[in-house]
């Protein structure tokens, strides 16, 4: 059989013709015929390089291909939609790269492809040159490559490499890539190495986790992680809840007076910086002794970024200054307090992450920067807007142009992620709410409200043009206040009401669909969709305003001069209520 062309009707055919023997459901049969039209095989062959049925930890199918020595793992869509890798990724990850080349433990009821693959691993393991995991769907290979959900996936799969080159005792080259059956493919596809890192690291104390997870307390050379810096880059701060600060900010300043002090100045000992910092924390695949040292595989770092990027600035820096080279010595004997933790679940990886970061000055919202939900975000403004999400902490601020190209990001400026829970808790009432951020952010149930998956399904224009309001929320309370100061006083004081129900003004506009194609695809706040604003603060939330101060307890209430009532959902709710009888207005949300 010879296929070049994959569709429906050909997928039906096979399912057809082979189903009785080798069971499965009709999208099963999407991989042979792959297999057939790429690596020119029979059908038979590849039906039986197909892991039909369950217990395939993550992988559909297999081919090895002697003649270029490349052994391929397959995982197969018959979709559009890139995201649903998603779950095939984490059962790879969990399970399935241990399963095919540690197999550290049987499972009898696993897939009997997978039995072939390991067979196939151990009579051929001398000709294995690349192991390439390829991810085929219908859709746009480029779609999956921007996702930041898959990204973050895809490094995490990436760090398991060391697995495969224990196993063949050698390095072996792993490509991860996205192909579509409709002929298109990714961009060029990067063949990943196995960071590994020789380590001073000193006075090593264990301690053990309830779920068996090690953590390895002792001390590191700050030129050891720099090397790390260099060569990792971002890869390896992402699992950080920030990039890294920025030079101007206080920690980054102390550091580098720290460092010029023992440095260059010569007028502090390199042991104090050692009992003047809180210490690193990472987590790495592996840690083991080697010759005297440790050998540390995949490093991350999940607090400490500003210590690294501070110290490589400060490289960078006074890279012409004669006392860095002539001092090299005094250099190499700065260490920091580290702990290191491996043997750990990526569950177990994120809690320490935000918990060792809860104990430093950091603002709540940044300590849920890796939820999946922020990199869903992510993906979802990536893909319907090419507006970069700014769930890191100054991820956007150390992004070059050709970052943002390759990223497809093509507007200059960033949903911040802390403007995007006021923007939600506005659209949805919560006034009061948004003036507490820190307490929403903290509350576990009160962010999954605010941050919950049903916040994937907006519209993302009319997302944006509700993110947009806050920046000319002063303005437009102005204009209020100019229809009559005596009467509108008050406006400023109820800055967030006044957000809410513009909101609620463009989301009941009969004319809404409109107005998001104008102004809810860009960042700029267009002098139109200033007009828009303007006329609904004036026309319509000015009379709310009124209806509401007029209305009992809240008339006496600005007799008494307390205003407190005006960031409240009751405020809200009661010009949602004049609304209604104004203008048919009802509550839309975000969602």
């Amino acid at each position: 059989m010879k296929i070049t062309t994959i569709d429906d009707r050909l997928i039906d055919q096979l399912f057809a013709d082979y189903k009785n023997t080798y069971g499965g459901v009709r999208n099963d049969f999407f991989a042979p015929a792959y297999l057939v039209a790429e690596h020119q095989i029979t059908i038979e062959k590849a039906l039986l390089q197909t892991t039909f049925g369950g217990r395939d930890y993550g992988f559909d199918a297999f081919h090895f291909d002697q003649a270029t020595g490349n052994l391929y793992l397959y995982q197969f869509k018959w979709s559009d939609d890139a995201t649903l890798f998603k779950d095939c990724y984490r059962r790879m990850i969990d399970a399935g790269i241990d399963r095919i080349f540690v197999g550290s433990y049987q499972d009898a009821k696993q897939n009997q492809a997978l039995l072939q693959i390991k067979s196939l691993l151990l009579e051929k393991k001398a000709l294995v040159n690349a192991v390439f995991i390829r991810f085929v769907f219908k859709g746009d290979p480029k779609d999956a490559e921007n996702s930041s959900v898959l990204s973050k996936l895809q490094e995490d799969l990436e760090s398991k490499k060391y697995l495969i080159d224990t196993f063949f005792g050698r390095e072996v080259n792993l490509v991860i890539d996205y192909r579509s059956s409709r002929g298109h493919i990714g961009g060029v596809a990067v063949q990943t190495k196995t960071h590994t890192y020789l380590i001073d690291f000193g006075d090593e104390t264990l301690k053990k986790g309830p779920g068996g997870e090690l953590m390895h307390i002792g001390s590191v050379k700050l030129y050891e992680l720099n090397s790390m810096f260099e060569e990792m880059r971002q890869r390896l701060l992402d699992r950080n809840i920030r990039s890294g600060l920025t030079g101007d900010e206080s920690p980054n300043r102390a550091i580098t007076r720290s460092l010029r002090d023992i440095v260059l100045d010569e007028k502090a000992d390199p042991a104090v910086f050692f009992f003047n910092h809180n210490g690193i924390t990472m987590f790495a695949q592996k840690l083991e002794r080697e010759d005297g040292r440790y050998k540390i595989t995949e490093p991350r770092i999940l607090n400490g970024a500003q210590t690294i990027t501070s110290f490589s600035k400060f490289l960078g820096k006074f890279s012409d200054h004669p006392k860095l080279k002539s001092n090299r010595n005094r250099l190499e004997q700065i260490e920091v307090p580290c702990r290191i933790i491996t043997d750990a679940t990526d569950e177990f990886v994120i809690s320490v992450t935000v918990n060792n970061n809860r104990q430093n000055p950091v603002k709540p919202w940044a300590l849920r920067a890796n939820d999946m939900i922020q990199l869903q975000l992510a993906d979802k403004f990536q893909q319907d807007l090419k507006i970069y999400y700014g769930r890191q902490e100054n991820a956007f601020h150390n992004l070059t142009d050709e970052d943002l190209e390759r990223m497809e990001i093509e507007q200059q400026k960033e949903i911040e992620l802390r403007r995007l829970a006021s923007t939600f808790l506005i659209a949805d009432g919560e006034v009061d709410k948004a003036s507490r951020l820190p307490e929403v952010f903290d509350d576990d149930k009160a962010y999954s409200a605010v941050f919950g998956k049903f916040r994937l399904n907006a519209d993302s224009r009319k997302i944006l043009l509700c993110y947009k309001v806050q920046f000319r929320l002063r303005k437009l309370t102005d204009e209020i206040q100019s229809r009559g100061y005596q009467k509108y006083w008050f406006a400023r004081r109820a800055r967030n009401l006044a957000w809410a129900l513009i909101c609620q003004g463009m989301l009941n506009d009969p004319e809404l669909e409109d107005y998001a194609d104008k102004y809810g695809r860009y960042m700029s706040v267009e002098a139109g969709f200033m007009e828009w604003m303007r006329e609904i603060a004036v026309n319509k939330v000015r009379l709310l305003l009124s209806d509401l101060v007029a209305t009992d307890p809240y008339r006496q209430r600005m007799e008494e001069e307390r205003y407190d009532f005006l960031r409240t959902r009751a405020a809200y709710d009661v010009c949602m209520q004049h609304a209604y009888k104004r203008w048919k207005w009802v509550a839309q949300k975000l969602r």
